[in-house]
């Protein structure tokens, strides 16, 4: 069974993704969140920047982390780290979000992003704090 998309509520709910052209799907336990290239996304010699995939990252471990939150409460990041394996020159770039803790006060996640032939090319961590009213 396909995961449902969730595309339309991230994007009313986080702006920037509609802005970039993200598409999200996915579980409290995995999320998917794809990207297209685009010369306008680029930095010098048509490489997606950083920033962009740095952008799709944590918009998609962020909807992880929405979706491990116990009612009521939301979410901010408070610890980002990227490391990239590889430059994205066409194509889409897809993420994959999962939670590696799920705690009381924290969750973190980590972000796999793949270009369009499967290449790894970034992994990003990330620290999303649990706010409660």
């Amino acid at each position: 069974m396909a995961a449902p998309d969730l595309t339309e509520t991230v994007n009313e709910q986080m702006p920037l993704g509609a802005t970039l052209g993200i598409r999200t799907s996915g579980s409290p336990d995995e999320v998917e969140a794809t990207l297209e290239w685009a010369p306008g996304l680029c930095t010098a010699a048509g490489v997606l920047h950083g920033g962009v995939l740095m952008a799709l990252a944590d918009s998609a471990g962020g909807v992880c982390a929405f979706l491990n939150l116990p009612p009521g409460a939301t979410t901010a990041t408070i610890e980002s780290k990227t490391n990239f394996f590889g430059a994205v020159r066409e194509g889409t770039v897809r993420a994959r979000s999962r939670p590696l803790h799920r705690g009381r006060t924290t969750i973190v996640v980590e972000t796999d992003l793949f270009d369009s032939s499967d290449r790894h090319v970034a992994r990003t961590t990330q620290t999303q704090a649990i706010l409660t009213s």
